[in-house]
């Protein structure tokens, strides 16, 4: 079965664009190069290069692996954590009950 093709919105493909602006100047703000990254990262450079230009074609594991290599692998728990409109939904349907 081929891959289904994935469609981001405009703005939607900004935010990632601004995420792989994040990577690249934590990149650079600990003095890696690229190779360095994606060799540690066990990444081709290519796929860092579009990590950095905010691909969203790139598997989530070559980001959490630059995440780990960048010592931010931490933040990759906070994706999804923070379930507002979850949580709001939730509680309307308790105080029905």
């Amino acid at each position: 079965m081929a891959g289904k093709k994935h469609v981001l919105f405009p703005k939607h493909q900004k935010m990632f664009g601004q995420v792989g602006e994040n990577f690249k100047l934590a990149r650079k703000r600990r003095k890696l190069t690229m190779v360095q990254v994606a060799e540690r990262a066990g990444i081709d450079r290519t796929t860092l290069y579009q990590i950095e230009k905010g691909s969203g074609t790139v598997s989530m594991a070559a980001y959490f692996n630059v995440l780990r290599v960048l010592g931010l692998h931490n933040d990759f728990l906070k994706l999804a954590a923070d379930d507002e409109f979850g949580r709001r939904f939730q509680d309307l349907e308790l105080l029905e009950k």
